[in-house]
């Protein structure tokens, strides 16, 4: 079972018509047993950090995601749900966020254009089962105006340049995380959902 997150802040529909074209039924759920259940774990996400904590925290779901992580499940966090899991944001003044993530999430720079919306490219910084049949430095869509800075480069496996070296694409273990959208980047997203779902050993329907 493939399992959308959702905590009242996720892209949801987009998620699941992109799923659907690779042929993968899901299940979007605001359940934390569903989530400790499945055998992969979307967790999306749009708008504001705090009002995605607040959504998680309300309905169990922070403990949920955790536990996931730590328990070895595959797990594919995007945008804000990437954001999310570090340690803290600078969004909305401050807050706290789950701490799966060594790092803080930060603002970008002044002087850009914010929300930085549009395509933009990801340049891959290490190779890795995610970018199977996927061209270094491939566009992919974003919208955002707070970026994750973590604490080391060592999970990080792709970056994209808008004013400073975002880190847009994280792989730990079990675990990655995109700043991007791969449900709205056409092809390379979906091929991209699609080396998850065959990383996490999930077979079409």
């Amino acid at each position: 079972m493939i399992v959308v997150v959702d905590y009242g802040a996720g892209n949801l529909r987009s998620v699941t018509n992109a799923l659907a074209k690779l042929g993968h039924q899901t299940k979007v759920t605001q359940q934390a047993t569903d989530i400790l259940d499945a055998e992969a774990v979307i967790f999306p996400g749009v708008g504001a950090a705090s009002y995605a904590m607040e959504g998680l925290r309300s309905r169990g779901l922070d403990d949920a995601i955790r536990r996931a992580v730590s328990n070895g499940q595959p797990v594919l966090a995007i945008c804000v749900g990437m954001q999310v899991l570090f340690d803290s944001t600078e969004e909305d003044g401050g807050c706290q966020c789950l701490g799966i993530l060594p790092g803080a999430v930060k603002r970008l720079p002044t002087g850009l254009k914010i929300p930085h919306m549009g395509w933009n490219q990801v340049k891959q910084s290490k190779k890795h089962p995610i970018f199977e049949g996927i061209g270094d430095e491939e566009d992919f869509y974003f919208v955002h105006s707070y970026y994750a800075a973590p604490d080391t480069d060592e999970g990080t496996i792709g970056t994209t340049e808008y004013g400073v070296s975002i880190c847009s694409i994280t792989a730990n273990d079990n675990l990655v995380t995109t700043q991007f959208h791969p449900e709205k980047s056409g092809n390379p997203g979906l091929r991209m959902y699609s080396n998850f779902l065959k990383m996490a050993g999930v077979r079409g329907s």
